[in-house]
């Protein structure tokens, strides 16, 4: 059995840092859509429906390295509940950034819209055209996307207070050139 590691591994540190941008710019331009009738919505959904399929795609990828490859060990000074949160809140992220672009594909689905990512390259339906479905869905997708950016700000106040207030090497083990630089120092 080999020793466990202190840093998250280098695929999942990609995906991560990849993932996170994407994902605050996917939560912004949804706001914007929401909050625009301007001829900048068609651009904002143009550039929403493929970035929503490209995090569906990145976020499968993610989950099967993190079965395949285990999270560093948390301090063993943390207290149980505060190892609890961040199991949970964990999980609750990767079931968020898959439920968000299902639930919209889905929506434009029941809405009988095509989901065209790129020219040529269109999604099939995964549900039935149906109005109340829509409408549901729609729903469920806003409040789904209030929680996604609620749980990405705890995400990183709980990475700052690892990295500024315990200084334990949580963050490091994400972010390695944190690492580096305290060697330096």
């Amino acid at each position: 059995m080999s020793r466990p590691t202190l840093r998250f591994h280098p695929s999942a540190r990609l995906l991560h840092w990849l993932m996170a941008p994407l994902v605050l710019a996917m939560l912004f331009i949804g706001i914007g859509m929401l909050s625009t009738t301007s001829s900048a919505y068609a651009l904002l959904l143009a550039i929403h429906k493929p970035l929503g399929a490209t995090i569906l795609a990145l976020v499968l990828v993610r989950i099967v390295v993190r079965l395949r490859h285990r999270a560093p060990p948390l301090p063993a000074d943390l207290p149980r509940v505060q190892r609890s949160a961040a199991t949970a809140s964990h999980w609750l992220l990767y079931a968020l950034m898959l439920l968000m672009p299902l639930s919209g594909w889905a929506m434009l689905s029941a809405a009988g819209y095509p989901v065209v990512l790129f020219t040529g390259i269109q999604l099939r339906p995964i549900a039935p055209h149906d109005a109340a479905l829509f409408a549901w869905l729609r729903g469920a997708h806003h409040w789904l996307a209030l929680l996604l950016f609620a749980t990405f700000l705890l995400h990183l106040a709980a990475a700052l207070f690892h990295g500024l207030v315990r200084r334990d090497g949580v963050l490091a083990s994400m972010a390695p050139w944190l690492r580096r630089r305290r060697r330096r120092d």
